[in-house]
Parts: structure tokens; sequence; C-alpha cells
């Protein structure tokens, strides 16, 4: 098993605060475009594609990460 050290965990945390905050502002410009703001439906459809784009963006932080080597 990994040993998880205060280094790990401090940039997991900064790579979900990345990906969470990507994932928000690009659910939020598509609700904007569709016109979509101040209602439950564009929060519900702007919260799940955050998530959606927030897992995207963390997949590929990973990849690129191990592929550079930087982590394994």
């Amino acid at each position: 098993m990994a040993k998880h050290t205060p280094s790990s965990i401090f940039w997991s945390i900064v790579g979900i605060v990345v990906s969470g905050l990507v994932g928000g502002i690009v659910g939020w410009f598509v609700i904007t475009a569709l016109g979509w703001t101040g209602s439950a439906a564009g929060a519900l459809v702007a919260a799940a594609i955050a998530m959606v784009v927030a897992t995207g963006v963390w997949i590929g932080m990973t990849v690129l990460l191990r592929s550079l080597g930087i982590v394994r």
C-alpha cells in the first residue's frame, strides 16, 4: 500500500481544488450561455456539468503527471 505523506496529501488537495474550479467555471459558462441562470434546473445542470468536467480534468492531470514521471 502506498504511504501518504503530508506533501502528497497537500498536492492531492490542490489537484481537487483546481479540478473543481475548472469544472465549476465550465458549468457556469454553459448555463450562462443557455440563459438558464437563476433557475433550479440551471443549478442542477451546472452542477452535473461541473462534476463531469472536474473528473475529466483530474484524470487528465493524473495521466499527464504520470507520463512526465512527476507522480508514480
